[in-house]
């Protein structure tokens, strides 16, 4: 009988290690998956037709979608307003919580029969769509954000750059909360979202938490890779930003600009003084700069690890990509029988932490040298390479991988300058040095 009874365990024992080398070798998918608390993977996952998650930047709620083959008429239809909680990862690096979501939308159709759930972040609660009257006067972005934050049973963690900067005059007329932290966040050139009940709020492309913490530097490979989409749009379509505002001295509408030329994109609200929309206009500007180059990334081997808002390093994809460092946006986790657990990253190029207000210049002639950014392998921070005389230098867009790389881009844009000076008849000057 003792003999057995050791049979079992040892034979269990090595059932159990058999297991763990088998997924150490051959690692597959796994995720968890309750509703309303009660664990049910363990009845989807036979039926699973397809899991999306898409993790959005900003104040849009996070969506999940869930599909599930229902061809014995078996599974229940979870009602409305249900929580959902999901886990992701692989059976030899455990998994990573990935949140809560409310069921708003069921549908089942047939034959065959198949029932899909789609669920919202349950964060975005219903006060925050809930159109508001209001305003404030002569305060600060972190106090205005507080009061939202307070009235929706939130609490605020507001970046330092951000918390002290002055509103003048700032109205909500028939408008949501969840609106007005949007428009607050384009305003100032901020990520506003609200995340496991906090309003968070943070400078666009800064690639930190909202405390000042920087978060992880992701370097991908060409092997991590499935499919890639880079798209460079000429910048100079747009040549700066636009925002209109009222005088109070006069009742003429006036007009700030950021960036120069004469192709500029006009924003559609119009503001109470020249402080915010001058603050709008070069908002805008760094969206439009920022999305000059973009990049679709699709990682063949999902890592739930990966949100929004951290910074990327390419390498092996091609010069231009795996030169620059890239800003993450939305994040789409994708687990299907078919495809295993893949997932797509939306990137846009960085800019330099170091930036000015004015970035374009009448006569491009006038550059006395060249300025461009990158970011130090050994310490993570921004580092500047020059070339030319820098009482007027022409600052490189993008934030760049190395220091390598930047060299290439200030001697490159150097060199065309020279050309440049030297077809018009101006002088040239000296190379690139950090």
């Amino acid at each position: 009988m003792i003999d057995a009874a050791l049979s079992r365990v040892t034979g269990f024992l090595k059932d159990t290690l058999d297991r763990y080398k088998r997924d150490a070798a051959y690692p597959v998918p796994a995720f968890r998956l309750t509703v309303d608390g009660n664990d049910i993977a363990q009845m989807v996952s036979p039926r699973l037709m397809s899991l999306e998650l898409t993790d959005n930047r900003g104040i849009e709620a996070d969506q999940l979608s869930i599909t599930l083959s229902d061809h014995d008429g078996l599974m229940a239809i979870p009602p409305k307003g249900a929580v959902l909680r999901l886990w992701l990862g692989w059976s030899d690096t455990g998994l990573v919580d990935k949140g809560t979501y409310t069921v708003d939308e069921t549908e089942h159709s047939g034959a065959p029969d198949v029932l899909s759930i789609r669920a919202r972040s349950a964060d975005l609660r219903k006060g925050l769509k809930t159109k508001r009257e209001r305003s404030w006067s002569n305060t600060t972005l972190g106090d205005v954000l507080g009061d939202i934050a307070i009235g929706n049973g939130l609490t605020a963690t507001i970046a330092g750059a951000l918390d002290g900067l002055p509103i003048l005059q700032l109205d909500q007329a028939n408008e949501s909360d969840a609106n007005l932290i949007s428009r607050l966040g384009e305003d100032f050139d901020a990520v506003a979202s609200v995340k496991a009940g906090c309003l968070l709020c943070m400078p666009a492309g800064g690639g930190k938490t909202a405390s000042g913490l920087d978060l992880p530097h992701i370097t991908l490979t060409r092997a991590d890779g499935d499919q890639h989409r880079y798209l460079h749009a000429d910048r100079d379509s747009y040549d700066g930003a636009r925002a209109y505002f009222y005088d109070v001295n006069s009742a003429k509408k006036q007009e700030a600009i950021a960036g120069g030329g004469e192709n500029l994109k006009d924003l559609r609200h119009t503001y109470s003084d020249k402080q915010s929309a001058l603050r709008a206009a070069r908002a805008e500007f760094n969206r439009l700069r920022r999305g000059s180059a973009t990049l679709s990334y699709t990682l063949a081997v999902g890592r739930p690890d990966l949100i929004p808002e951290l910074t990327y390093t390419l390498q092996g994809v091609k010069d231009e990509i795996d030169e620059i460092i890239w800003y993450g946006g939305n994040v789409q986790h994708n687990l299907s029988p078919d495809n295993g657990y893949t997932m797509s990253l939306e990137l846009e190029s960085k800019l330099p932490e170091d930036t000015v207000d004015d970035l374009a210049e009448a006569n491009k002639l006038n550059y006395t040298g060249i300025i461009a950014y990158y970011r130090d392998d050994k310490t993570g921070k921004e580092k500047s390479m020059t070339a030319g005389d820098q009482a007027k230098p022409r600052r490189l867009l993008w934030l760049y991988a190395n220091k390598n790389t930047a060299k290439r881009a200030v001697d490159r844009e150097w060199k065309r300058l020279q050309a440049a000076k030297a077809e018009a008849g101006g002088p040239a000057g000296s190379g690139a040095k950090v």
